[in-house]
């Protein structure tokens, strides 16, 4: 292959993943904008581990750091939200990603424990997972249409706050492979509910 060839390969490739790129921001842009989902991609490691905590003992912060923080630009003119890194209280995607790829795992193992592993369990259970979330999503939308609430929220943070739902969900699912009591997994299943519910009302 001689150096013309090669170039004419790498400019192709290139004007492929442009003409890509602009499809995806033409026709998912508008939902999805990659600047918000950087803004909510932004985490450390502290931020995770004090955001696990918030989410499944929300009663230990005190009521007046619930507040999100805003950042205000170097002008000073514009104003929004600061990024998770820099605020606990702001949604990130980061947990309910992650949170929601360790639930398909765990129906995985679960499965591989009782010897009825099948590829297609992973597959369902992400459907199951997906479903969960735009449900929820539906819900709130619905019920902010109801209620005339005109501002509720960015898709993104709505779809974050929902995902949250999985950090209870392996909360009560740890237990009950290692204990089989079904008395122990629904006082963790109530305690899971509570927590989420608590912790989603007081943002």
């Amino acid at each position: 292959m001689n150096d013309a060839t090669a170039q004419f390969g790498m400019q192709l490739g290139q004007s492929a993943v442009a003409a890509g790129h602009d499809y995806v921001q033409r026709n998912f842009g508008t939902f999805f904008p990659s600047t918000s989902l950087k803004h909510h991609f932004n985490v450390s490691n502290s931020y995770v581990i004090n955001k696990l905590r918030l989410v499944l003992f929300p009663w230990l912060q005190k009521p007046s750091s619930w507040r999100r923080r805003v950042c205000r630009s170097e002008s000073g003119q514009t104003a929004e939200w600061a990024s998770p890194r820099e605020d606990i209280n702001s949604p990130d995607l980061y947990i309910p990603s992650m949170a929601l790829v360790t639930y398909i795992l765990l129906c995985a193992l679960y499965a591989g424990i009782s010897k009825q592993f099948h590829t297609k369990i992973l597959g369902e259970a992400l459907s199951r997972g997906l479903a969960v979330l735009i449900l929820d999503f539906a819900f709130v939308k619905l019920g902010c249409y109801f209620l005339n609430v005109s501002d509720s929220g960015s898709v993104i943070d709505i779809v974050a706050y929902g995902g949250y739902k999985f950090v209870g969900v392996i909360f009560v699912l740890i237990p009950s492979f290692l204990i089989r009591a079904p008395l122990i997994n629904t006082i963790l299943f109530i305690y899971a509910f509570l927590a989420n519910a608590f912790f989603l009302v007081c943002l």
